[in-house]
């Protein structure tokens, strides 16, 4: 199985992405790897991408989408991959699109995390460390996994917020990307919506309701990849 993963930052998709990856036995693969791997191993591409990096500019598609290509023909890639992270916009998306179709590559299903704008910020915004094992969920704004007051909810440690989880200003700016219907990345999703639409339901697209808890959310999804 082929499969890009969506959704917006606080919606739980890297834990989901988790299960998508152990219940089809395939790899996950994120942009952000696949251009460090190739800049340590000093490959022509990773090489390019390095400069831009150094520049502080973003790596365009014309070597991005060539990485994930090379990443996605390797041999633990035969059974299927799912793609994270990528594309983030319109124009990925149709150059991904084209790209896959030139080298005869099928992509079988798109997966959706859907969750409201302000529900997303606020789960980042409530996401609280332990002091004894950032593993232990704690979040002020979900019920499920609210905190005993200012006490980690399963061993009673104290607990903190990380300072990028609170930068209200660049939450903002990555989903004002995300949540971008013309251009941003809900675009690439409805590309794909569309695209599914009007070829027989290829790519298979499956709507995932990011709102309840991850236990519920996994056993939606388990349901609708079978």
């Amino acid at each position: 199985m082929k499969v890009l993963f969506f959704g917006p930052n606080g919606s739980g998709k890297g834990t989901q992405g988790a299960i998508v990856k152990n219940r089809l036995n395939i790899p996950h693969i994120e942009t952000g790897v696949i251009f460090r791997e190739n800049i340590q191993k000093g490959t022509s591409l990773g090489k390019e991408a390095k400069g831009y990096i150094d520049r502080g500019e973003l790596v365009p598609d014309s070597i991005t989408i060539p990485m994930i290509l090379d990443r996605i023909k390797k041999d633990d890639c035969k059974n299927g991959w799912l793609l994270d992270g990528f594309p983030r916009n319109l124009t990925q998306a149709q150059e991904l699109d084209r790209s896959l179709k030139k080298e005869g590559i099928t992509l079988d299903i798109v997966i959706e995390m859907v969750l409201p704008r302000q529900t997303a910020k606020e789960r980042i915004m409530g996401r609280r460390l332990c002091e004894n094992d950032n593993n232990h969920p704690n979040n002020i704004f979900i019920d499920a996994i609210k905190p005993d007051g200012d006490k980690c909810r399963i061993c009673g440690g104290g607990l903190k917020a990380r300072s990028d989880d609170q930068d209200e200003a660049a939450i903002d700016k990555r989903h004002d990307i995300y949540y971008d219907t013309k251009t941003g990345t809900m675009a690439a999703v409805n590309y794909y919506k569309n695209l599914s639409a009007t070829n027989n339901g290829v790519p298979k697209v499956i709507e995932l309701d990011g709102r309840p808890g991850v236990k519920e959310v996994s056993e939606h999804l388990i349901a609708k990849l079978i």
